[in-house]
């Protein structure tokens, strides 16, 4: 697994949701919070979008996307001064307002939002800003232009196999929206995480510790695999990652067992195993540092939650 794959698999809980609506001015919609991420999608005409905490109101286009990175309150509208509806999410994928019909000077919509368990979000997605805006620029972000294609191809006619596509799609339009907006910071900034992914040294240390969290990896053997000495490594890594080289790995190594631990029941013997721990014993003294709490008591807690959201 690379790292934003990582990150986003041990944070998703339940399926997307979305749905696809028309609008004809005047209109406006107040999007509450939430406590996953928010996602909108022009497909057709324009409109603004208004920020949370009263920022500039920013122009959308036809294929323009915006992801709400932490789920703040947001509003689209087709003029800035517009009344705001507030809208309501039924369980069936339904987004009130009352779907309109298509006419001329239409705005065309898919919003929707993923459920993620932000109880401990991995930096990639912890640092992002409140919202982002991915404008569609010919030659620019082509995957994810194709991913909104089909997914407001399924959500307009609702055909045999929606119910597997659609969600497979919003999974993916998630990942393209990362993949999108890191690409376009590492062209801008030399530091924090989009320059990590984007250098080659810090970036094959990630993939390797992401991909063996188990192996006992020292600082060298990491430096050596990046083409790096041990200290200009551990400097450039600590640099742009924000923690020294095993300090991630420590890091990582719980995130991944929290999640085994929430979505499995997987023995606490294996997750040991998978995680870099020789045994169950020195696991549960490093769990409990890491989360105030035995990986039992915490798997207890974390059914208790489920059930009680059910």
């Amino acid at each position: 697994m690379d790292v934003v794959s990582d990150a986003v698999n041990t944070i998703r809980a339940g399926r997307p949701h979305s749905a696809r609506t028309h609008m004809t001015a005047p209109w406006g919609l107040r999007f509450p919070a939430l406590p996953g991420a928010g996602f909108h999608v022009v497909l057709q005409g324009s409109c603004w979008l208004l920020p949370p905490e009263g920022g500039e109101p920013v122009a959308l286009s036809s294929g323009d996307v915006v992801f709400v990175s932490h789920g703040a309150e947001i509003a689209l509208a087709s003029h800035p001064d517009s009344p705001l509806e507030v809208v309501t999410r039924d369980m069936d994928d339904a987004w009130g307002p009352v779907e309109r019909d298509a006419a001329a000077g239409t705005t065309v919509l898919i919003c929707g939002s993923y459920q993620l368990d932000s109880a401990r979000l991995h930096p990639v997605l912890a640092t992002l800003p409140p919202f982002i805006h991915l404008p569609k620029r010919v030659g620019h972000h082509d995957s994810l232009s194709a991913v909104v294609d089909l997914l407001g191809s399924e959500l307009d006619r609702r055909r045999p196999g929606a119910d597997a596509v659609i969600p497979t799609l919003l999974d993916a339009m998630l990942l393209y929206i990362l993949r999108g907006w890191y690409a376009d910071q590492a062209a801008r900034t030399a530091t924090g995480w989009a320059a990590a992914l984007a250098d080659p040294a810090v970036s094959t240390a990630l993939q390797l510790i992401h991909r063996e969290p188990a192996r006992a990896w020292t600082v060298e053997q990491l430096g050596r695999h990046a083409g790096l000495s041990r200290a200009a490594f551990a400097r450039r890594f600590a640099a742009l990652v924000g923690q020294p080289p095993l300090a991630y790995l420590t890091w990582w190594r719980m995130t991944a067992a929290g999640h085994l631990l929430r979505q499995s029941d997987t023995p606490l013997r294996a997750i040991a195993e998978q995680t870099g721990y020789t045994s169950e014993f020195a696991f549960n003294r490093a769990f409990k540092r890491e989360y105030g709490t035995t990986p039992g008591n915490y798997r207890r807690q974390r059914m208790t939650e489920a059930s009680a959201i059910a």
